[in-house]
Order: structure tokens, then C-alpha cells, then sequence
């Protein structure tokens, strides 16, 4: 029997690099900790599975630019409006919580950065706090009078593990333009390494073996290089059509495991051996 998927979001993080449109688009790329239950070692995007607390009412209202109507208009599939929106609080909650950029708006209706040292550090331990269990996102905004900048996240792309897989996610991809004045911190847990790449850079490695991708990740990449700046990455998703991504796994005992992308091309092939 397959597992049942667990609702998950994801984040693709994008910047122009040297600050202006000329000189391409970069993509915030993490490196999953060798012994992760799910994608060991690979390089993926921030992330991480849906927590109940994300889609409670109280969680609802702390969402700008978003509600739950529009939310469930415009995730296809999802189980209620509340869990739709409750996609866009997982993408800023884990994005927080696993490289430290908080997407959020102070009370006065600017985007947060740190103002100096003090405030600095106490982020760094809510971070912390909130990795832990410790601490509720919810009282973490409310504590500090933060809205959510969902406005600022685009739905981008729709992924399901395979159902032959132990671990399995149905996953929301998302873009947005990373937070001026934050530095990314991959949290030395989940993430041990991440680095800011063009997204022709991120597949050269992944071509010459550097990096270790999976099947969403690679195809995410393969399309934002077609984008010259950030705005026309976004500006893409306005009348996306999104379909939803099962990949393909065939398992011969001979043969071994077959991985196909959607498109019908074959991904990668493990050998029996190696399984």
C-alpha cells in the first residue's frame, strides 16, 4: 500500500546577482545533511511538511496580500481553503526556520530586516526556538507584530513523490524575491551547506556529477534558466497553468530502479547493486 503524501512547501529564493538585471539571476540552493531520511545529500530548495499550526484561523489573518478563497483558487487540489493558505505559512515558516530569511511585515507595513545587533540575535534565537518545538510560529508573530509577506511568494510548480517511495510529500513550489538586507544562514541540522548559483550554474554542476539533484529540482532549475532578472520569473506565474507531478518509478529486479521526469525522459537508473 502506498504511503499517503504529507502537504509540504517549498521555496525557490531568487535574486539578480550583483543587485541589478544585468547579471543574471541567482537561485538560493541548500545541501540536505547525508543522513536525512529524504534526499540524503542532495541539493534541493528550502522546505520542509505542512505543521497543523499553519493553517489555523488565527494563522489565516496574519496573511498579507492572501486569503484563504484565493489561496484555494489558486492550489489546485488542495484538501480546504484553510490548508491552501496554509501552503504559503509552511514556504515563510521553513524558510525562517532552515536559512534564516524571514518573509514578514513589521506593523508599519515594512519588510523586516533586522535593524541592528540586539534584534539580530533575538531573531536568531526565535529561529532556533521555533526549530526546537519550543516556541509556536504564531506567538512568534504576534509576539513581534509581524504579518506574513505571502503577497510576495508565487505559486510556481506542483510536485507528488512517488508512490513507491517510504517518505512521501505533495509539495507546492513557490517563487519570490529574496528579502533585501537578510543574509541566508543554512541552519547546520538539516542543511549543512547552501549557496547562491545561477540556475545554468546549479545544473553544470548537477551535469558533471558536483551536486546530487532529484527529478523536481533539476526541471525547476531547467526552466527558471530561461529567465533573465527575477521580475520576469514572477512575472511568468501570472497566468501559469499548473499541472501536478507525480514522478515515475519502475522497479525490476534485474534491471534495478528506473526514475523518469515527466516528461517521459529517463532521469537516472540505479543498478541493483546499489539499491
Amino acid at each position: 500500500m502506498a504511503v499517503r503524501p504529507r502537504d509540504a512547501a517549498t521555496v525557490i529564493l531568487l535574486r539578480d546577482r550583483n543587485g541589478s538585471g544585468g547579471g543574471g539571476m541567482e537561485v538560493l540552493m541548500v545541501h540536505r545533511h547525508p543522513k536525512s531520511d529524504f534526499v540524503p545529500g542532495s541539493y534541493v530548495f528550502p522546505g520542509g511538511a505542512m505543521e497543523e499550526e499553519d493553517f489555523t484561523p488565527g494563522m489565516g489573518v496574519l496573511c498579507a496580500g492572501r486569503t484563504c478563497e484565493a489561496a484555494y483558487q489558486a492550489l489546485a487540489n488542495a484538501a480546504s481553503p484553510a490548508k491552501a493558505l496554509g501552503a504559503w505559512v509552511t514556504a515563510i515558516r521553513e524558510t525562517f526556520e532552515e536559512v534564516g530569511l524571514l518573509m514578514a511585515y513589521r506593523g508599519d507595513g515594512t519588510l523586516f530586516c533586522a535593524s541592528d545587533n540586539e534584534e539580530l540575535h533575538r531573531f536568531g534565537d526565535y529561529r532556533k526556538a521555533l526549530r526546537d518545538g519550543s516556541l509556536g510560529f504564531y506567538e512568534f508573530l504576534v509576539r513581534e507584530s509581524l504579518t506574513l509577506a505571502a503577497d510576495r511568494l508565487h505559486y510556481f510548480s506542483h510536485w507528488i513523490t512517488p508512490e513507491a517511495a517510504p517518505i512521501r510529500y505533495d509539495t507546492r513550489f513557490f517563487i519570490g524575491r529574496a528579502p533585501a538586507g537578510q543574509d541566508a544562514v543554512h541552519d547546520g541540522v538539516e542543511l549543512t551547506k547552501h549557496r547562491w548559483l545561477t540556475p545554468r550554474e546549479a545544473l553544470d554542476a548537477y551535469e558533471s556529477g558536483a551536486f546530487d539533484m532529484v527529478v523536481p529540482t533539476v526541471m525547476t532549475l531547467e526552466e527558471l534558466d530561461g529567465y533573465a532578472t527575477v521580475d520576469d520569473a514572477i512575472l511568468s506565474t501570472a497566468r501559469k497553468e499548473i499541472p501536478s507531478h507525480c514522478i515515475r518509478v519502475d522497479v525490476d529486479e534485474k534491471e534495478g530502479i528506473t526514475i523518469y521526469a515527466p516528461d517521459g525522459r529517463v532521469f537516472k537508473r540505479i543498478p541493483p547493486s546499489v539499491r
